[in-house]
């Protein structure tokens, strides 16, 4: 079962994010500030970050270069800056993907799975 990260401090949405992955299967661990956030994910038990740009401790995109400096675990922004600007410069610090707010959790799901399919090893066809 993946472990996902879940960064975000918006106590309602990081509720409605833990509580719909766990209900697709993957084990969830909510972290309301950046520090937290990093402290978890140096933990190295991590498969992949749902990571907000509005944090009150420290701006998203600097953790996701922290975290992409020391690993390729991915990371998934989902934040409400949605301009043309926000999403690349969010690509460029290393996410993997960009979901803009209001978000549909089925969406959500789909793109963490998609990332895993991937990620996963060849069929070696045996």
């Amino acid at each position: 079962m993946a472990h996902i990260l879940a960064i975000e401090d918006d106590s309602m949405l990081a509720a409605l994010e833990k509580d719909f992955l766990e209900a697709n299967g993957f084990t969830v661990t909510v972290a309301a500030t950046g520090k937290e956030g990093l402290k978890v994910f140096d933990g190295g038990c991590v498969d992949a970050v749902l990571l907000d740009i509005h944090l009150p401790d420290t701006d998203g995109y600097l953790l996701c270069q922290k975290m992409r400096n020391t690993s390729d675990v991915p990371i998934l922004f989902i934040t409400s800056r949605g301009s043309d600007e926000a999403v690349i410069k969010g690509f460029a610090m290393g996410a993997d993907d960009y979901i803009v707010k209001p978000l549909e959790m089925r969406e959500v799901i789909a793109r963490v799975r998609a990332i895993f399919r991937r990620l996963a090893p060849e069929d070696s066809g045996k």
